[in-house]
């Protein structure tokens, strides 16, 4: 493509196209490492749509290390679970019981406050989306990317390393790369409205009510909650008189249509022949019509330019996985992108953002079409199972080329290289006079390494470890040594962790000398049984430019 003659090129390091939730948290990802990025979004003004609300567990762990855990916790509520009805009588109750290791449950909160939160986030590292700024074009070389965008001021060219393509099912960025984007669309339409409602149903629970006949789902009502008194974000079929016209087989129809917005007298309708007890709708706050397709790219990226969310990969809402999947692909790009910027980065190690990612997007989109017709369901023999999928803790990148080869030899539920890194509760530093969780001190922009030690001669090692790994001297790693409830450690250089509670013994299926090398994004990368520097070295190696 060509560009329109510019005077002058304007610089950064990223370009992040789209500042939904998954844009937002990748520039936000960025600056909180020191990479200097741009963000622009087509949109004049942050939509107020709740369109994305469920929030799962591991989103919330990453939340806590980027530092806007309180302000989500703050402005949304708990999900506890779901009621589920088949003409008209409740078949189940679907209660999220959770794992006692887990740190967190499942939180309601409308995207637009997601969206406000992580944007303040942003600005406090002084960066803000440019507003009503489109993306026209851009072509890449082996250097950077060069981009057009048409923008309040006319059209302006900037230079980047590298860009983020994070816009959305309709994405420019995909589109630009060439991508192929298979899948397929669902023949019905939904409509979607934010109301209240005054049912005497629990607070916290969604609602999913079906009409069948002869097998067949022909009616379906799903409601979510939202904070607010018995406020939910309602979806059901569309009627007749607002059905849009069906897309064209090789058009991306996903998210909302430009048809006429349903009103209140729709969506009463809806709950007049569904909602488990009379009710009557109130307070429409917005409404739309709009169709799901489930498709995948062939690539999450080509040379220096990425795409993530919805513009790798949209799928049914069922069990609210999509924005989550995105913001973990923003998470798992952004840490390797800040040290590409620094020219700290191995080779290969973008290339491991496919390799990773890529897999995780085809499951969920799988699972989630199967699903859609059904739920969530729970597996009654592991309930937790159940769970901890749901939450998207099970995500783990065993097999990746930059984590180490898993040990055969440990107990099947053993955290291993490529898993995500579990919390720790009851650990006690010396001066604080209060327990901590292993996920605060993981909240680091760095590697960190773990050692546990039931022998102070085994503690003593780590220091011997750490000379020898010069990414210790970089800065890009941090260290602790974890040691068992009366150990002394008073000779250990690095800082010591009491594993006081053994939670950190328990949760990491820890021996003495077991090693642990921890990523950015919280997952595992080298896991050994004793504390080798050479096999700490080599993880690293696969990561870190020597």
């Amino acid at each position: 493509m060509t560009f329109d003659d510019q005077s002058t090129t304007d610089t950064t390091d990223v370009l992040v196209v789209g500042a939904g939730p998954v844009g937002l948290t990748a520039a936000l990802e960025l600056r909180r490492r020191g990479v200097a990025c741009r963000i622009v979004d087509a949109l004049d003004a942050p939509p107020r749509y709740a369109k994305a609300v469920g929030v799962q567990p591991r989103t919330l762990e990453l939340w806590e290390s980027a530092g806007v855990l309180a302000d989500a916790l703050d402005a949304g509520i708990p999900m506890l679970g779901q009621l589920v009805y088949r003409n008209g009588e409740l078949v189940s109750t679907l209660e999220f019981a959770l794992p006692p290791d887990m740190p967190f449950g499942f939180l309601a909160l409308p995207q637009y406050e997601t969206e406000r939160i992580l944007s303040e986030a942003l600005a406090r590292h002084g960066t803000r989306p440019e507003r009503g700024t489109t993306l026209t074009g851009f072509i890449q070389d082996e250097d950077g990317v060069t981009a057009q965008l048409r923008g309040p001021s006319g059209t302006a060219r900037v230079r980047a390393r590298y860009l983020v393509g994070s816009d959305g099912a309709h994405s420019t960025v995909r589109k630009g790369l060439g991508l192929t984007f298979e899948g397929g669309a669902f023949a019905e339409e939904y409509m979607l409205g934010d109301v209240e409602v005054d049912w005497s149903l629990p607070a916290g629970f969604g609602v999913r009510a079906t009409h069948e006949a002869g097998g067949t789902v022909d009616d379906a009502l799903v409601c979510i909650p939202l904070p607010g008194r018995n406020r939910y974000r309602m979806s059901m079929l569309t009627p007749p008189e607002l059905a849009t016209p069906a897309p064209g087989r090789d058009q991306v129809a996903h998210g909302f249509e430009s048809g006429r917005q349903p009103g209140l007298a729709h969506i009463q309708a809806v709950l007049d022949r569904l909602a488990p007890e009379p009710t009557t709708a109130r307070d429409l706050r917005w409404s739309s019509v709009f169709r799901i397709s489930h498709r995948i790219v062939d690539a999450y990226g080509r040379g220096r330019v990425f795409v993530a969310g919805d513009a790798a990969h949209i799928h049914p809402p069922t069990g609210a996985q999509g924005m989550n999947t995105g913001i973990q692909d923003a998470v798992n790009l952004a840490w390797k992108l800040a040290l590409a910027v620094r020219n700290a980065a191995a080779p290969g190690l973008l290339d491991s953002y496919d390799a990773e990612r890529r897999p995780v997007g085809e499951e969920v989109v799988g699972r989630t079409v199967r699903a859609a017709a059904t739920g969530v369901l729970i597996d009654p023999h592991d309930p937790f199972r159940t769970v901890r999928r749901e939450a998207q803790l099970l995500v783990g990148y065993r097999g990746s080329p930059v984590v180490g080869t898993p040990d055969a030899g440990l107990a099947p539920d053993a955290p291993q290289a490529g898993d995500r890194a579990p919390d720790a509760r009851g650990l006690r530093r010396d001066v604080a006079q209060f327990p901590l969780r292993l996920f605060e001190l993981l909240a680091g922009p760095t590697h960190t390494l773990l050692l546990y030690a039931d022998t102070d001669e085994t503690a003593a090692l780590l220091d011997k470890v750490l000379d020898a790994v010069p990414a210790r001297a970089a800065g890009a790693l941090a260290a602790y040594a974890v040691l068992a409830d009366g150990i002394d450690g008073s000779t250990v250089q690095v800082p010591v962790l009491r594993d006081a509670a053994g939670e950190f013994r328990a949760a990491y299926r820890a021996g003495d000398g077991t090693t642990v090398l921890v990523r950015p994004d919280g997952y595992i990368g080298h896991r050994g049984a004793t504390p080798d520097a050479d096999a700490v070295r080599t993880c690293l190696a696969a990561v870190l430019r020597d």
